[in-house]
């Protein structure tokens, strides 16, 4: 990053107006002779952002703002920029003067063209020139159109882009052998996994990046390659088909800044700026839709996309059996920080999330799936799609909202290309319509995707997966009986699982004054973890239902969780109000004085978790009375007798201890605070489940006419689930599964009254941890959390 290309800016570049024109003339062309409009801008989309052709840079934009504010050509221009010292990506903070070149561009009514040689391109290696598109109004003042299709944003979504070598990313990449061994006559279609990882990268690894977690799996990948022990810490990561990364898009700012790309003393040709390495918190699903084909900089460790590549190399070259990567994308909505860095045309208004996006205007909807088409083609085997009942449309004329299914199925029908290898990947939506409705939880059919799209493959979130559980309170496992007959029935498309980021932040936002099962531990935390990381849960999930299992990291290794995001100014001390009673499940008295945790609350006054457990009290009441008036808060909270800790209550200083709880809590989920202490027994059996499944890939199918799932009656106090499943070979799987509730009277599993497990053969082959090495058949007393498991020939 160091180095510097030769000579001024000025004195390098130049616009090269033919073929400027000639992309202005595809556009005309497409949108002249092309079926459908949708059809030309899918056409156009491919050539829109900025793309590299030898020494030549070629650059499209679609720019409706320009036509409503009736700019003439001569006052738009692409704005190129490059730093006259050498940059440093890793550098928290830095001023940085840039030399400035206004561009000429060609217009096809609201697609701006432009082509320069000269310009520098970024590579791993090196640092590439930045641009963006600028137009003067009638006043003089400049404003920019950011690329929302640029590959490398060092400084966010809210700054120029730096124009990319996207195909350096490919050259040598170390999985090129992976993908040209599945070219054929026609795309390969990639199928389901049989069991997903979930990682959030930030608190995966105690460095919380790409490079990180990638360097993590090539230090278990060579384990595993000489077989060398494995620890807790390495099994919890092992025994997965799949890996699938929460969102990696650039997600909001902070509100109120700083900005991470700050200009001043600017004039026509440079401009100063003052440079911020983007180190903002979040659990990936605030974005701003711009930039959705890169990869978020905050989870770079060297600022360059490569990154996401070397991951996906590792996974897919990982000893024994590839492992897939699956990407999370998120284009069912946008936060309102979009409308920054966004034209308005790609909006239909406001929503509950932020903003609801156009996606029956041709020109969105076609630059939303190329950008997806670029984010895949860094190397992802699988999408999953994020809030898929979100993706709707406005019907005029019958005055109603509509699913657009047909957007969905575009999504699936994405064409890949990597190491010279055409690809279709695997595809899951997260879809719960009629949700967010009141009854929902009742109405869902969760197959809703799966019976419109063409591909029989297509998943989605299980009733497991997708609901808000609570495996923790009492009755839970009964109550969802009805869900799980469900399961066994339809099942095999599901994602299934109880553990993911969803359920477990919901979890964490449960009243300890309901029905709690104390029988899962004996503090709130030990019941969360486990609650969520539960052996007979495991059992259920990997023996005896249907569908592809889907594990979330912080659950397995026990670790924290919640809604991480510390970008907000406006509403920031209301989301800590919601999230306030997490600290009554995941902090207790010894985490919070440990002084490498919560050390900013703790600057703030908050000394012990007594004191910030009182102060929480206070804040979500006073939140609803108060109808949200910080003012109004931070006088009553002044008022408290005996008086809060804390600094002195003002608006401003509440949204500082808000920021505080989110950076906090944050680095309080890392991961890597929780694996030392992981339990060996606990990790090695979560493992050999995995396993068990994985050798026995049909057990995702659904239930045959002689496979029976059932529950113990009488209840007895207790839910003890049974299930017997045949495999193609005639081997028999049964299982029994204490979910919840009192122990069961000594008993037999092999003489219980379940149809088709009478007979000689059984052999024991998992036991829960709590069940003992030495028990190997017999009568016992089964107790929550306990299972087992037989097979027989």
């Amino acid at each position: 990053m160091k180095d510097q290309p030769e000579g001024r800016l000025a004195d390098r570049i130049a616009y090269d107006e033919d073929a400027a024109r000639a992309e202005a003339a595809f556009a005309r062309d497409a949108l002249t002779n092309s079926e459908t409009t949708f059809d030309a801008e899918r056409a156009i989309a491919r050539r829109l952002g900025g793309r590299v052709e030898g020494d030549l840079a070629i650059f499209g934009f679609w720019a409706p703002e320009l036509l409503d504010a009736r700019v003439p050509s001569g006052d738009v221009f692409l704005e190129v920029l490059a730093p006259t010292e050498p940059l440093d990506l890793t550098s928290a903070h830095q001023e940085q003067r840039f030399e400035r070149v206004w561009v000429p561009v060609v217009r096809e009514e609201a697609h701006v063209f432009t082509a320069v040689r000269g310009m520098r391109a970024g590579r791993r290696e090196r640092l590439g020139d930045f641009y963006a598109l600028s137009w003067r109004d009638a006043h003089g003042e400049w404003h920019r159109v950011l690329d929302p299709l640029a590959m490398s944003l060092p400084f966010g979504a809210m700054a120029p882009a730096e124009l990319y070598d996207v195909a350096s990313m490919h050259e040598g990449r170390a999985d090129a052998a992976y993908f040209e061994a599945l070219k054929g006559p026609e795309p390969h279609k990639f199928g389901p996994p049989v069991n997903i990882l979930q990682i959030h990268i930030p608190t995966a690894t105690a460095g919380g990046t790409l490079a990180s977690l990638t360097r993590h799996y090539q230090r278990l990948s060579d384990r595993v390659a000489r077989d060398l022990p494995l620890e807790p810490a390495d099994q919890i990561f092992l025994g997965y088909d799949a890996v699938q990364l929460l969102p990696v898009e650039p997600t909001t700012v902070y509100e109120t800044g700083p900005e991470f790309w700050q200009e001043s003393d600017g004039e026509t040709d440079g401009v100063t700026v003052s440079l911020l390495r983007p180190d903002t918190t979040n659990w990936g699903y605030d974005v701003v839709l711009s930039g959705m084909g890169g990869v978020n900089p905050v989870l770079l460790e060297t600022g360059r996309p490569d990154e996401l590549v070397d991951l996906a190399a590792v996974l897919h070259t990982f000893p024994k059996k590839p492992k897939r990567l699956i990407f999370d994308v998120v284009f069912g909505h946008s936060d309102n920080q979009g409308l920054r860095a966004l034209s308005s045309h790609f909006f239909a208004g406001p929503n509950m999330y932020g903003q609801n996006i156009d996606y029956q205007n041709p020109s969105v909807r076609a630059i939303l799936l190329e950008m997806q088409r670029r984010k895949v083609d860094f190397g992802a085997d699988a999408v999953r799609v994020d809030g898929a009942q979100d993706f709707k449309w406005w019907d005029a004329g019958a005055e109603t909202l509509r699913h657009d299914d047909d957007y969905l199925q575009a999504m699936a029908d994405i064409v890949q290309e990597v190491a010279g290898t055409e690809y279709r990947p695997w595809f899951i939506f997260e879809d719960g319509r009629p949700w967010p409705e009141e009854d929902w939880e009742l109405s869902s059919t969760y197959r809703a995707v799966i019976e419109n799209q063409r591909d029989d493959d297509v998943f989605q979130w299980g009733p497991l997966t997708f609901a808000h559980n609570t495996p923790f309170l009492y009755t839970f496992w009964l109550s969802k009986y009805w869900r799980i007959r469900e399961i066994v029935q339809v099942g095999s498309n599901w994602i299934s699982g109880t553990s993911n980021h969803d359920t477990l932040r919901r979890g964490t936002q449960v009243s300890p004054k309901l029905n709690v099962n104390t029988r899962l531990g004996r503090t709130r935390m030990e019941i969360l973890d486990k609650a969520y990381d539960n052996p007979a849960v495991h059992v259920l999930t990997y023996v005896a239902l249907p569908g592809v299992p889907m594990d979330f990291l912080n659950a397995m290794a026990r670790a924290s969780w919640g809604f991480i995001r510390n970008q907000d100014d406006k509403y920031g001390v209301k989301v800590v109000s919601e999230e306030a009673i997490s600290l009554k499940w995941q902090v207790d008295e010894y985490s919070y004085s440990v002084p490498s945790n919560f050390r900013r609350l703790k600057e703030l006054g908050f000394e012990t978790r007594e004191e910030l457990v009182r102060f929480m009290e206070f804040l979500p009441a006073l939140v609803e009375v108060t109808e949200y008036d910080l003012n109004e808060i931070a006088r009553l909270l002044s008022l408290a007798e005996p008086p809060l800790a804390g600094p002195d209550f003002t608006v401003g200083s509440l949204k500082a201890i808000a920021r505080a709880w989110m950076d906090d809590m944050h680095d309080y989920c890392n991961v890597s605070h929780s694996v030392p202490s992981l339990d060996a027994d606990q990790a090695a059996f979560t493992l050999a489940a995995r396993n068990f499944r994985r050798a026995r890939p049909w057990l995702r199918d659904n239930y045959g006419p002689k496979d029976h799932f059932d529950f113990l009656q009488p209840i007895d106090g207790r839910t003890v689930f049974t299930s017997l499943r045949h495999g193609p070979d005639g081997e028999q799987v049964f299982a029994v599964m204490h979910m919840e509730g009192q122990p069961t009277a000594e008993l037999d599993p092999l003489v219980l009254p379940v149809p088709g497990i009478k007979g000689t053969g059984w052999k024991l082959a998992l036991r829960t941890p709590s069940i003992g090495s030495d028990y190997m058949g017999g009568p016992l007393t089964l107790r929550d959390s306990m299972a087992l498991v037989y097979v027989r020939e």
